[in-house]
């Protein structure tokens, strides 16, 4: 790995109200106070962004929220723009989770426009690509991580590409306690990385931080974090309690 620093994200989904929040940070921060060598990014639901930034201020713990459109501003009911995850003090947002595909419509275009905007606004982009088992079992997922890399990230320039990072997330492991072998995890990343470099060569390839996501856990989270090309992990839902999710940070600092 060359001087990749491991992320760690927390992937709330549609958990904890902003009092619930609050609780987890002052009982997470100091389980892994004084870490060394590990970044972490905690992005809960939109309504407790504001209770959670003023609660890990001051802390090395990074904001992120979960999803953003992609105008400034406008009549889009419902939506939440770039600015206002500035203002808020996100400093990453994850865009085109297989959620959002499945429940909401998204389209690798769309994740292209978000990641874009994104950038435009300084935000770290985590932008998940991943099979499901259907297509895992039909011997596509190289087709299909291709098609979700290419499409996310098309017009995009090896300079934007450094403030970029790629989860992948295989649809049949999330949520299901199903995780991808460690070795079969490392086959598809090391590919992601080969698109990147396809895309913005292979010097800009080796800088830019890819995760695993999918059912990790304290249990596996050091062997997954051991391979090579896997960068940190973006974690679902051994991230809403604060112990389990202390010792995925400890795994990867270690």
């Amino acid at each position: 790995m060359q001087d990749r620093k491991p992320l760690i994200a927390g992937n709330w989904k549609m958990h904890k109200t902003p009092a619930e929040a609050l609780a987890f940070v002052r009982d997470f921060l100091p389980r892994v106070a004084g870490l060394a060598g590990v970044e972490v990014v905690l992005c809960p639901a939109f309504p407790a962004l504001v209770t959670l930034a003023g609660a890990l201020a001051g802390s090395p713990v990074a904001l992120g929220a979960q999803n953003m459109y992609w105008e400034e501003r406008g009549a889009f009911t419902g939506e939440v723009s770039p600015p206002m995850l500035v203002a808020t003090g996100c400093r990453y947002v994850i865009l085109g989770h297989s959620e959002r595909r499945q429940h909401f419509g998204e389209t690798d275009v769309s994740v292209n426009l978000k990641v874009k905007a994104a950038l435009r606004h300084g935000l770290l982009p985590i932008v998940c690509v991943g099979e499901k088992l259907e297509e895992r079992e039909a011997g596509l997922t190289q087709n299909v991580i291709a098609t979700q890399v290419r499409g996310a990230l098309e017009g995009l320039t090896p300079n934007e590409g450094r403030h970029l990072v790629i989860a992948y997330e295989p649809v049949w492991a999330i949520g299901t306690g199903r995780n991808a072998h460690p070795e079969d995890a490392q086959e598809v990343n090391a590919y992601i990385r080969a698109l990147l470099g396809e895309q913005f060569g292979p010097g800009v390839a080796t800088e830019i931080r890819i995760q695993y996501g999918g059912s990790v856990t304290p249990a596996n989270a050091q062997e997954l974090l051991a391979q090579p090309d896997i960068d940190g992990a973006l974690v679902g839902g051994a991230s809403l309690d604060p112990e389990s999710f202390a010792a995925i940070v400890r795994a990867a600092a270690a």
